[in-house]
């Protein structure tokens, strides 16, 4: 399949018109539309370009309500329930990150359990953007049954992402991470490209562990991280988000067409109201250069902290282009007319 480069304004004005043409008013369509870009310069074309078609269909098919709004359904002083009425993951985990801000700047924590609510594609946006306003944020949600338990053969749990993120001033330091060992945009990508995983990353029919995405992908049965680890967090990630949230756990949401009225938890922290910026700053620093002391297994290789790739890819995209595959490009191309 070739691959052409597509400059990051040029992708998000496309994103922008197929958006407003499915009847998106402008704004929400300015904020998706840099949210799908962002994610794509980031390098994260499994969020990004790449699922852009998968996104407008569920649009097509009625999966999401593309004009509703979160509302808040309980408050609890720093802790609020919003309910997010089967909108577009993307503006909801938006607003809901805004809102742990606001509630953590008057408690100095903040958090906002939201129900009902759809994919939010990448989890590092919100944890970009409210690193990037001086906040430390832990954010994570549920999602459609795509593992078995440690031991088991059946799939019952979600890979369940979680984001931690740290401000830092060039550049923040944003942990997004699934419990399954890949995504499974990344897996999808895999296998349109027919490349082979770098690690087993879940089950062939026979139950081996297997690096063929494509397989993993027909059996629907991807490996936890840290095997038992993996399967032991998925699990309570699920269950606090539920409780948080009020809203659906994984084996409630399981029987849906495609992943929807999932539950997310966002939890912001004021770092700047137990100490100051500079001593923030410099304890981060100091961490990040005893980090870069560790001698790397080769030659020329780097020791990197979590997110420091996403920006060198940034640069590097922001430079030269998007990398996208042509075909899906096209297609998106015809979204927009």
């Amino acid at each position: 399949m070739a691959t052409i480069r597509i400059p990051f304004e040029n992708m998000k004005q496309v994103f922008r018109r197929a958006l407003v043409k499915v009847g998106f008013a402008p704004e929400r369509a300015d904020q998706l539309a840099e949210v799908f870009a962002q994610n794509s310069l980031d390098g994260v074309a499994s969020h990004g370009w790449n699922r852009f078609p998968v996104f407008m269909g569920h649009i097509a098919q009625g999966y999401i309500h593309f004009t509703a709004e979160p509302e808040k359904v309980i408050a609890m002083g720093a802790w609020e329930q919003w309910d997010g009425k089967l909108g577009p993951g993307p503006l909801n985990a938006l607003a809901a990150t805004r809102r742990a801000m606001e509630l953590a700047r008057e408690y100095g924590i903040g958090c906002v359990g939201l129900r009902n609510t759809n994919h939010w594609m990448r989890g590092g946006t919100y944890g970009q953007l409210a690193a990037q306003a001086g906040f430390v944020l832990i954010c994570w949600t549920n999602a459609v049954a795509t593992m078995p338990p440690y031991g088991s053969r059946d799939i019952r749990l979600g890979n369940n992402p979680l984001v931690l993120a740290v401000p830092r001033r060039d550049g923040p330091v944003v942990l997004d991470i699934a419990m399954s060992q890949f995504a499974f945009g990344k897996l999808e990508v895999a296998a349109r490209r027919g490349e082979e995983l770098p690690v087993p990353g879940g089950f062939d029919a026979d139950g081996r562990p297997t690096q063929d995405a494509a397989v993993i992908l027909e059996e629907g049965r991807a490996l936890p991280i840290g095997y038992w680890k993996g399967s032991g967090l998925a699990l309570l990630l699920d269950m606090t988000a539920a409780l948080l949230s009020g809203g659906l756990a994984t084996h409630e949401i399981v029987q849906r067409k495609a992943e929807r009225a999932v539950s997310q938890i966002f939890i912001a922290f004021d770092v700047a109201k137990a100490a100051s910026a500079v001593w923030v700053e410099a304890e981060i620093e100091n961490i990040i250069a005893d980090l870069r002391a560790a001698q790397p297994d080769a030659p020329g290789d780097e020791v990197l902290f979590p997110g420091e790739r996403v920006l060198k890819n940034r640069q590097e995209n922001l430079a030269d282009g998007i990398p996208v595959d042509e075909t899906v490009w096209q297609d998106i191309l015809n979204m927009a007319g």
